[in-house]
Protein backbone atom coordinates (compact mmCIF):
# COMPACT_ATOMS: atom_id res chain seq x y z
CA UNK A 1 0.00 0.00 0.00
CA UNK A 2 1.30 3.47 -0.88
CA UNK A 3 0.51 6.04 1.81
CA UNK A 4 1.40 9.73 1.67
CA UNK A 5 0.96 12.02 4.66
CA UNK A 6 1.05 15.70 5.44
CA UNK A 7 2.43 16.85 8.79
CA UNK A 8 -0.67 17.09 10.97
CA UNK A 9 -1.27 13.41 11.74
CA UNK A 10 2.41 12.69 12.34
CA UNK A 11 2.67 15.75 14.57
CA UNK A 12 -0.35 14.94 16.72
CA UNK A 13 0.15 11.18 16.87
CA UNK A 14 3.77 11.78 17.88
CA UNK A 15 2.80 14.24 20.59
CA UNK A 16 0.06 11.92 21.88
CA UNK A 17 2.32 8.86 22.09
CA UNK A 18 0.35 7.14 19.33
CA UNK A 19 2.88 7.25 16.49
CA UNK A 20 3.14 3.44 16.56
CA UNK A 21 -0.22 3.34 14.77
CA UNK A 22 1.32 4.57 11.52
CA UNK A 23 3.84 1.78 10.88
CA UNK A 24 1.67 -0.93 12.44
CA UNK A 25 -1.38 -0.06 10.33
CA UNK A 26 0.09 1.49 7.22
CA UNK A 27 3.64 0.16 6.93
CA UNK A 28 5.70 2.75 5.05
CA UNK A 29 4.48 6.34 5.22
CA UNK A 30 5.84 8.71 2.58
CA UNK A 31 6.09 12.44 3.21
CA UNK A 32 7.10 15.11 0.73
CA UNK A 33 10.26 17.06 1.52
CA UNK A 34 8.24 20.13 2.59
CA UNK A 35 6.46 18.06 5.23
CA UNK A 36 9.74 16.55 6.39
CA UNK A 37 11.19 20.05 6.80
CA UNK A 38 8.05 21.16 8.68
CA UNK A 39 8.39 18.21 11.07
CA UNK A 40 11.98 19.24 11.84
CA UNK A 41 11.29 22.96 12.28
CA UNK A 42 12.04 24.64 15.58
CA UNK A 43 8.38 25.22 16.40
CA UNK A 44 7.61 21.51 16.03
CA UNK A 45 7.34 19.84 19.44
CA UNK A 46 10.55 18.18 20.54
CA UNK A 47 8.96 14.70 20.80
CA UNK A 48 7.99 14.87 17.13
CA UNK A 49 11.36 16.23 16.01
CA UNK A 50 13.08 13.37 17.85
CA UNK A 51 10.93 10.80 16.05
CA UNK A 52 11.70 12.34 12.67
CA UNK A 53 15.42 12.85 13.41
CA UNK A 54 15.69 9.15 14.37
CA UNK A 55 14.82 8.41 10.72
CA UNK A 56 12.54 5.45 11.45
CA UNK A 57 12.40 2.89 8.65
CA UNK A 58 8.68 3.39 8.21
CA UNK A 59 9.08 7.09 7.28
CA UNK A 60 10.29 7.86 3.78
CA UNK A 61 10.88 11.27 2.25
CA UNK A 62 10.28 11.96 -1.43
CA UNK A 63 10.43 15.10 -3.46
CA UNK A 64 7.19 16.05 -5.18
CA UNK A 65 7.38 17.27 -8.75
CA UNK A 66 6.45 20.94 -8.81
CA UNK A 67 3.40 21.76 -10.87
CA UNK A 68 1.85 25.19 -11.37
CA UNK A 69 -1.72 24.80 -10.16
CA UNK A 70 -3.87 27.70 -8.98
CA UNK A 71 -6.12 25.39 -6.96
CA UNK A 72 -3.19 23.99 -4.98
CA UNK A 73 -1.79 27.48 -4.40
CA UNK A 74 -4.60 27.93 -1.83
CA UNK A 75 -2.85 25.41 0.43
CA UNK A 76 0.30 25.58 2.49
CA UNK A 77 3.40 24.05 0.95
CA UNK A 78 3.21 20.75 2.87
CA UNK A 79 -0.40 20.07 1.93
CA UNK A 80 0.24 21.08 -1.67
CA UNK A 81 3.24 18.75 -1.97
CA UNK A 82 1.39 15.90 -0.22
CA UNK A 83 -1.41 16.08 -2.78
CA UNK A 84 1.04 16.32 -5.68
CA UNK A 85 3.05 13.39 -4.35
CA UNK A 86 -0.09 11.31 -3.78
CA UNK A 87 -1.06 11.94 -7.40
CA UNK A 88 2.43 11.26 -8.70
CA UNK A 89 2.82 7.99 -6.80
CA UNK A 90 -0.81 6.97 -7.39
CA UNK A 91 -1.09 6.58 -3.62
CA UNK A 92 -3.70 4.30 -2.15
CA UNK A 93 -4.22 6.71 0.73
CA UNK A 94 -3.51 10.32 1.68
CA UNK A 95 -3.38 11.09 5.39
CA UNK A 96 -4.65 14.64 5.77
CA UNK A 97 -6.89 16.50 8.20
CA UNK A 98 -7.12 20.05 6.85
CA UNK A 99 -10.54 20.69 5.37
CA UNK A 100 -9.48 22.67 2.30
CA UNK A 101 -6.77 20.16 1.41
CA UNK A 102 -9.17 17.25 1.85
CA UNK A 103 -11.73 18.94 -0.39
CA UNK A 104 -9.18 19.50 -3.15
CA UNK A 105 -7.77 15.96 -2.83
CA UNK A 106 -11.25 14.46 -2.96
CA UNK A 107 -12.02 16.49 -6.07
CA UNK A 108 -8.86 14.95 -7.59
CA UNK A 109 -10.13 11.47 -6.67
CA UNK A 110 -7.47 10.81 -4.04
CA UNK A 111 -8.59 8.52 -1.23
CA UNK A 112 -8.20 10.31 2.10
CA UNK A 113 -8.16 9.32 5.72
CA UNK A 114 -7.86 11.70 8.64
CA UNK A 115 -6.29 11.18 12.03
CA UNK A 116 -9.65 10.29 13.60
CA UNK A 117 -10.45 7.82 10.85
CA UNK A 118 -7.07 6.22 11.40
CA UNK A 119 -7.75 6.00 15.16
CA UNK A 120 -11.14 4.46 14.45
CA UNK A 121 -9.51 1.77 12.30
CA UNK A 122 -6.82 1.18 14.93
CA UNK A 123 -9.49 0.80 17.61
CA UNK A 124 -11.39 -1.62 15.39
CA UNK A 125 -8.23 -3.74 15.19
CA UNK A 126 -7.82 -3.63 18.98
CA UNK A 127 -4.64 -1.54 18.80
CA UNK A 128 -5.99 1.32 20.93
CA UNK A 129 -8.96 2.27 23.05
CA UNK A 130 -10.64 4.92 20.91
CA UNK A 131 -11.78 7.17 23.76
CA UNK A 132 -8.38 7.12 25.47
CA UNK A 133 -6.59 7.74 22.18
CA UNK A 134 -8.93 10.62 21.38
CA UNK A 135 -8.25 12.18 24.78
CA UNK A 136 -4.50 11.83 24.21
CA UNK A 137 -4.88 13.51 20.82
CA UNK A 138 -6.92 16.35 22.26
CA UNK A 139 -4.23 16.89 24.90
CA UNK A 140 -1.80 17.45 22.00
CA UNK A 141 -3.90 20.43 20.88
CA UNK A 142 -5.59 18.36 18.18
CA UNK A 143 -8.77 20.19 17.23
CA UNK A 144 -11.95 18.26 16.69
CA UNK A 145 -15.35 19.93 16.46
CA UNK A 146 -17.95 18.89 19.00
CA UNK A 147 -20.18 17.47 16.28
CA UNK A 148 -17.42 15.37 14.74
CA UNK A 149 -16.27 14.16 18.14
CA UNK A 150 -19.85 13.21 19.06
CA UNK A 151 -20.23 11.36 15.76
CA UNK A 152 -17.12 9.26 16.43
CA UNK A 153 -17.98 8.67 20.09
CA UNK A 154 -21.39 7.27 19.13
CA UNK A 155 -19.52 4.41 17.52
CA UNK A 156 -17.53 3.83 20.74
CA UNK A 157 -19.99 4.00 23.66
CA UNK A 158 -18.50 4.58 27.10
CA UNK A 159 -17.70 1.40 28.98
CA UNK A 160 -17.62 -0.68 25.80
CA UNK A 161 -14.34 -2.27 24.81
CA UNK A 162 -13.15 -1.15 21.35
Amino acid sequence: MIVVSDATAINHLGRAGLIFILPEMLGIVIVPSAVYAELQAGETPRAVREIVEAKPGWLQVRKATFVVDAELDQLDRGEREAILLAEELKADLLLMDERKGRRIATKRKITIIGTLGLLERAAGLGMVDFRNALNALKSSDFYVSRDLEADFLKRFPAGEKD
